[in-house]
């Protein structure tokens, strides 16, 4: 059976040491001008952690895109055992210093997919490369970014690190 993941919620992504950072997007979204010409490929790689169970991988290998252009791609998770396996997945952007622009709009990671027995689904990343990219002088020779996921079995009791911006959420969350 194959389940598609919906897009859900308007957050966007930016990254320090590339881990992504979660904030408002709609209206700078809504009013971005894509820079033409200033091309980047984006490269998708996808990990499992060693005792994870599962085939990920990404749908595509790479697109193709200029900044302040959104575009969406999507991975796929396939569970080939005959248990249900949860599995949370964590991310990086690299060049590191690439993240600050790297905006996600939705992402799977940092919570919990559940897969049944022989499940696969498709997860979406929607994404953009903030405009001001290319008026960073330390960006002018990146030409490619990498968006790496591994996904990790979840274990009771098991706790991801989540970066700082997470914790802050999730508390107030919370409370």
């Amino acid at each position: 059976m194959k389940k598609v993941f919906s897009i859900r919620g308007a957050a966007n992504a930016y990254s320090y040491g590339g881990v992504v950072q979660q904030k408002e997007a709609g209206e700078k979204v809504a009013n971005m001008t894509p820079i033409n010409e200033r091309k980047i490929t984006i490269n998708f790689n996808a990990d499992t952690a060693a005792a994870m169970t599962w085939s990920f991988r990404p749908q595509q290998t790479k697109i193709d895109l200029v900044p302040g252009e959104t575009a969406l791609a999507f991975y796929t998770a396939k569970n080939p055992t005959d248990r249900q396996v949860i599995g949370v997945s964590t991310y990086n952007v690299i060049p590191f210093e690439a993240g600050q622009y790297f905006n996600k709009i939705q992402c799977f990671c940092f919570d919990e997919q559940m897969l049944n027995p022989k499940e696969e689904v498709h997860m979406p990343v929607m994404f953009y490369i903030d405009p001001e990219f290319a008026d960073d002088p330390a960006m002018d020779n990146v030409k490619d970014i990498t968006l790496s996921y591994t996904f990790f079995e979840a274990k009771p009791g098991m706790e991801i690190p989540l970066p700082g911006f997470m914790r802050k959420q999730r508390a107030t969350q919370t409370t």
